[in-house]
């Protein structure tokens, strides 16, 4: 490849890496931020409401694997009783799912 190719590459991915970013912030803005907050912290009136955990905090995010967190995000939570504390998000491609695990991933300090 010539330099030229190379810098072309490199911007390409960085573009993409960029976008997919931004998707996942997205998605977290649209879908998420309504319960667990902005930063992640579970500190909006919804979220002191259901109890929701700080997921900022590395102990926190210790408790579950990424696989847990998006087959969260997939079928939503129930408690003991059986009632619904977190929905399903729907609508996203398993893509999506696993960038937006990701993004809970750096909201963790």
């Amino acid at each position: 490849m010539t330099t030229r190719q190379n810098l072309l590459l490199i911007t390409l991915t960085g573009a993409a890496l960029t976008g997919f970013a931004a998707d996942a912030a997205t998605n977290w803005t649209e879908s998420c931020a309504k319960c667990h907050g902005a930063t992640g912290k579970g500190d909006t009136k919804m979220g002191k409401k259901l109890g929701i955990a700080d997921l900022t905090d590395a102990k926190v995010q210790a408790k579950f694997t990424d696989e847990q967190a998006g087959k969260a995000i997939k079928e939503g939570l129930k408690d003991e009783s059986g009632k619904t504390t977190m929905k399903a998000v729907e609508g996203l491609s398993d893509e999506d799912v696993k960038a937006l695990v990701a993004h809970v991933r750096t909201l963790k300090k």
